[in-house]
């Protein structure tokens, strides 16, 4: 019955928001995830690059280079990993000092609402920041294997373990950035979820910019035209 009571705090507003944000968030991560072969998304034209690396990787000699990009990329997921653990630190605090965030939305007008609503609402953003996290470690420590893979690759390319073995390092590369690619997005629509502490209706018009702006960044951008004008040819 308590919690009955308590979510009879929430509109009808707040839960149709609530839901968008969740729908549009598992949606777009699934429409980016399986395009349509015609029209192949970002995230689906760099899994084929991924592919055409590691077939090249086999004849380039040495393979420094290799290494130094998987360098960078496991220190780009590191590095948000540790801000997306830094944001929930913070969303912690937050929570712990909800009669603030009363008070300080009392100051803007943005209702007279107990601190179990802010707290709840900080709680969204939370939990989709904690995912983010989780990603991003996943997606470094994937990258860790796909390094180990590519050290074991054969420097021969006639030798017939050289190129199946590089294109394992590929898939667990793809892996990885798919791993990464779905902690950003749980960012972005954790930012979006910021915007619920002024009303249900910012809510929804963040997911909706949010989503618009994942579908022309994966599908109508310039970025997505350039990569799509000659896509690879793996081996």
């Amino acid at each position: 019955m308590i919690w009955i009571d308590r979510l009879a705090l929430f509109s009808p507003l707040d839960f149709a928001a609530l839901g968008a944000l969740l729908l549009f968030w598992i949606g777009i991560g699934w429409r980016i995830e399986h395009p349509r072969p015609a029209r192949p998304s970002v995230s689906a034209l760099m899994a084929g690059y991924r592919r055409l690396w590691m077939a090249q990787m086999v004849t380039r000699q040495p393979r420094m280079f290799d290494s130094s990009l998987v360098g960078q990329l496991r220190q780009t997921t590191a590095f948000f990993t540790s801000a997306a653990m830094i944001a929930i630190g913070g969303g912690l605090a937050l929570i712990g000092n909800a009669e603030q965030i009363a008070g300080v939305a009392q100051d803007f007008a943005l209702g007279g609402s107990p601190a179990f609503v802010w707290e709840i609402k900080v709680l969204v953003v939370l939990l989709l920041l904690t995912n983010a996290f989780l990603k991003f470690v996943w997606a470094n420590r994937l990258f860790g294997y796909c390094s180990i893979v590519m050290g074991s690759v054969p420097n021969d390319p006639e030798d017939p373990l050289a190129y199946p073995r590089a294109a394992q390092a590929a898939e667990l590369s793809i892996t990885a950035g798919r791993s990464f690619n779905r902690g950003l997005r749980a960012t972005y629509f954790a930012l979006a979820a910021m915007t619920w502490l002024a009303g249900a209706v910012p809510l929804l018009l963040a997911t909706l910019v949010t989503s618009a702006v994942l579908y022309r960044r994966e599908f109508v951008s310039q970025s997505r035209q350039v990569l799509a004008e000659l896509p690879p040819q793996t081996r």
